[in-house]
């Protein structure tokens, strides 16, 4: 199928198969849909899950350094931090180091929802892949840890924290 360009040149020509952009942008937006509604009932959002399981996995790093990681400015993390300790989940912590900055922790509370969250995550996943053989999911992650790094992409940081 061509399109028109600017000034009646002939776009190039589609080759067969599906627009691969395309279809990752749509299954992206539908997967990203369906975990906000499976994690609402948490009263979590999907940057609240992130941002949670970055702090989890590196308890006493400071906000900065996150904000660095999630290529966001660092009042951002502020705000994001600031629902997340609203809600019980984050403690911050003077450093005994440097007392500029602010330790992120996560409390007792955010361990156990992490637990309690952990069958949700793999039901999504579950529901998301369950089209495909064991093989072909993991040759798709495969495929998709490539166009990512190819990108330059960091596997632990969704791109939407640059946007919000």
């Amino acid at each position: 199928m061509a399109f028109e360009q600017a000034g009646g040149n002939p776009a190039p020509q589609r080759s067969g198969g599906p627009q691969v952009a395309f279809l990752l942008a749509q299954l992206g937006s539908h997967a990203a849909q369906r975990f906000s509604e499976r994690i609402a009932s948490l009263g979590l959002t999907p940057p609240d899950v992130g941002v949670l399981r970055m702090i989890a996995m590196d308890p006493g790093g400071s906000q900065r350094a996150l904000a660095e990681k999630l290529g966001v400015v660092p009042s951002r993390v502020v705000a994001l931090i600031d629902r997340l300790a609203d809600k019980g989940l984050v403690e911050r912590r003077r450093s005994t180091t440097d007392r500029r900055n602010q330790e992120l922790h996560p409390t007792a509370a955010a361990r156990e929802l992490m637990i309690s969250l952990w069958p949700v995550l793999q039901a999504h996943e579950a529901d998301f892949t369950s089209a495909l053989t064991p093989e072909e999911r993991d040759q798709l992650a495969a495929l998709l840890v490539r166009i990512a790094a190819q990108q330059g992409l960091d596997n632990d940081v969704h791109p939407g924290y640059r946007r919000s």
